[in-house]
């Protein structure tokens, strides 16, 4: 359908005041004309017959800021800018699948991708060139952005044929990529497993903890994948330790405030890209969290803890869900707010304090970030923690009055549900109930607003829904973290939000060509020069592995009938990923985490209740129960799980079921932990 055409004179202006992204609105101010991604705005560039520059960023991105400055604030860029082609602002978070489909293109076209990131398209949306930041003056082999400007303006109007071939071969590499996995041919299996942990554990930074090397990311699904291994077999959990204990120290978890940046720039989680996503923070919780309820580590509770603690101090909005993130650069400055020369110290906290606060937190005078500035690290516990908690508190009441980073206030759906998953599970399993309820506030928030007839959207912004349609990690993301609602509070509610959602996705994302294979947007939703579908985990999990989850849980918390397709869902899905498990292990962390759980059914604990009780029995299964168990607590046939599952001599009883063989009822805590610790191969001693 074709957008009504406005006067020409409403086009060449900054349309980005009325948005509903802070990222657009950032940038209403540019003398750059910034249209809104539409038909409209395609229309517009058919009738000029120019060029598109798509420009692609977020709001916490620190080079999209200095892009910004250098270049579209710039009123002579911005006059080549206006005169030579139809300028779109777009914001990756709000629209995902654009962003999708261009990270491609630029990966395609240049080996890399990031943001900024920017595109050059045919009026009908197909890319010819596409790259990232542009400096404003050449330097380092790069173009200036303005030669850049000229340069694509020049082949628009002398080598059109050129640009017409290229942006040819550039759709047809995009479908083709898009092409599902195959089905492979071999059953996931333990040995399979241990071979894949092999493999990505054999990538291990032994040195600095993590994997790789810079810039470095937290591996958040990755060791989620390794716990639950570790749990089954007893293996590598000096991998796990060495990486959960190396960003706790460093400078990539803020030691004063709790919280992870987005990635660290060098190897030794010295130095943080300073952006705090809610993604991020969301499934490092959720890791860590697990972590310390698996080995009992101090050091992995106090995390766990100060990061929920961030989640809901910091991020949370007036509405009850989670903003997005904090900006990487504060008043244009990266890390303004964070960093500490030795001398900062001592006038915040006195000569003896400070002297002593700069030895705990590794401040010198040759500093680590720029000049004498230094990024805080705590390489180990000191001896005084009574003195500790007291010198970090009035170092970050000193810290809170500096000036402080912009808060995108975007409530992303599928990032949310990562929070409610985390505080859910985590509250569950560490006895947080105020986890637990901020969680079902922000549920609540996201089914009543972000679910408009029975479909979502991706996101909002001060209790107000945006029009970008929900994709298939925002259907599959809150499906997820609502069944751990379920699980945490034993209220119906969530149970049947989850199965509307999981049954919506299965309708509008499957292809229905390729059973198992999902595509990350809606079969109704807007059609691009390709449809996106991306397996692969990245820095958060691939909706396809998202879905796959939440079909395993519902699969144990469903009716037979249901349960059997679900089953046959997930089952399909996990055969798909089998080829990425085997040749891209660590770009399939949720994929590995999943198939570490449903290899033996996955675990199924219903603990039955006599009306009005409760039971230890149920803080045991959250304690001691494998990563990625179903648990269940409440009446008889209360629950498809609790079905035909009656108190034993009117005393609470657990069952504990691997996939359809189920132990007998046990009714006392000891046997209980007994029945959970035999699912592991070899881990039982550590259990």
């Amino acid at each position: 359908m074709t957008a009504p055409r406005r006067d020409d004179s409403e086009l060449h202006q900054n349309r980005l005041g009325q948005s509903a992204s802070p990222y657009l609105r950032q940038h209403a101010d540019n003398p750059v004309h910034w249209q809104e991604w539409g038909e409209e705005a395609l229309n517009w560039a058919r009738e000029r017959d120019v060029p598109i520059l798509l420009s692609i960023g977020y709001a916490a991105c620190h080079w999209c800021h200095v892009m910004a400055h250098e270049s579209f604030e710039d009123d002579a860029t911005a006059q080549v800018m206006n005169r030579e082609f139809v300028c779109i602002k777009v914001d990756r978070e709000e629209r995902p699948d654009l962003d999708s489909v261009y990270m491609n293109a630029t990966m395609a076209m240049t080996g890399h991708g990031g943001w900024p990131m920017t595109c050059f398209l045919t009026p009908d949306g197909r890319p010819f060139y596409c790259g990232t930041y542009y400096p404003r003056q050449p330097r380092g082999g790069m173009p200036s952005f303005t030669q850049v400007l000229h340069a694509i303006a020049e082949t628009w109007h002398t080598r059109r044929a050129e640009v017409d071939q290229a942006a040819g071969s550039v759709q047809d590499a995009l479908q083709r990529n898009a092409d599902p996995l195959p089905t492979a041919e071999v059953e996931i299996t333990a040995g399979i497993l241990d071979k894949v942990a092999d493999a990505i554990v054999s990538d291990e930074d032994t040195e600095h903890g993590g994997f790789g090397g810079a810039p470095k990311f937290p591996p958040s699904a990755t060791l989620e994948g390794l716990l639950r291994h570790y749990e089954r077999t007893g293996r590598h959990l000096p991998t796990i330790e060495r990486a959960a204990e190396a960003m706790a120290r460093g400078g990539i978890y803020d030691q004063l405030a709790g919280g992870f940046a987005r990635y660290s720039v060098d190897a030794g989680w010295v130095v943080p890209h300073f952006e705090k996503m809610l993604y991020d923070n969301a499934l490092l919780l959720r890791f860590y969290a697990h972590y310390a309820r698996r080995t009992g580590s101090e050091l992995a509770k106090r995390v766990a803890v100060e990061t929920a603690a961030f989640l809901l101090r910091d991020l949370r909005t007036a509405e009850g869900g989670f903003a997005s993130a904090f900006d990487a650069d504060t008043d244009g400055v990266e890390g303004l707010t964070y960093v500490w020369t030795s001398q900062e110290l001592i006038d915040a906290l006195g000569l003896e304090e400070g002297l002593w606060a700069a030895g705990v937190f590794g401040v010198g005078t040759t500093g680590t970030f720029e000049g004498s500035q230094s990024v805080l690290q705590l390489l180990q516990d000191p001896d005084d923690m009574v003195r500790f908690d007291r010198v970090r508190t009035a170092l970050l009441e000193a810290r809170r009055t500096r000036s402080q980073p912009d808060r995108d206030d975007k409530v992303v759906t599928a990032w949310n549900g990562f929070a409610i998953t985390a505080l859910a599970e985590g509250g569950a399993a560490l006895g947080f109930p105020e986890w637990i309820i901020a969680a079902k506030r922000a549920a609540e928030l996201l089914l009543d607003l972000h679910l408009v007839d029975g479909r979502l959207r991706r996101a909002s912004l001060g209790g107000a829904v945006g029009q970008a349609v929900g994709a298939l990690d925002d259907y599959a993301g809150l499906a997820a973290g609502l069944l751990a609602l379920f699980q945490a509070t034993g209220e119906a509610r969530w149970l049947q939000a989850a199965t509307g959602l999981v049954d919506t996705a299965v309708t509008h994302f499957a292809d229905p060509q390729a059973p198992g294979s999902w595509f990350d947007t809606a079969d109704d939703a807007e059609v691009l020069i390709a449809r996106p579908r991306d397996p692969l985990d990245g820095a958060t999990p691939s909706g396809a592995s998202l879905l796959a989850d939440a079909l395993v849980t519902l699969a144990a918390l469903s009716e037979p009938d249901r349960a059997a397709t679900y089953a046959e869902l997930s089952a399909s899905s996990l055969q798909r990923a089998a080829i990425a498990l085997a040749r891209a292990p660590r770009s399939a962390g949720n994929w590995f985490a999943l198939a570490e759980a449903s290899l033996h059914g996955p675990i199924q604990v219903a603990i039955s209740l006599p009306s009005g009780s409760g039971s230890d029995l149920l803080d045991a299964a959250r304690h001691h129960a494998p990563g990625g168990a179903v648990i269940v607590a409440g009446e008889a046939d209360s629950s498809p799980l609790l079905a035909d599952r009656p108190p034993v001599d009117n005393k609470p009883a657990a069952y504990v079921c691997r996939g359809f063989v189920c132990d007998r009822p046990v009714v006392d805590v000891p046997a209980l932990v007994a029945a959970l610790s035999s699912t592991a191969d070899g881990a039982s001693g550590q259990r």
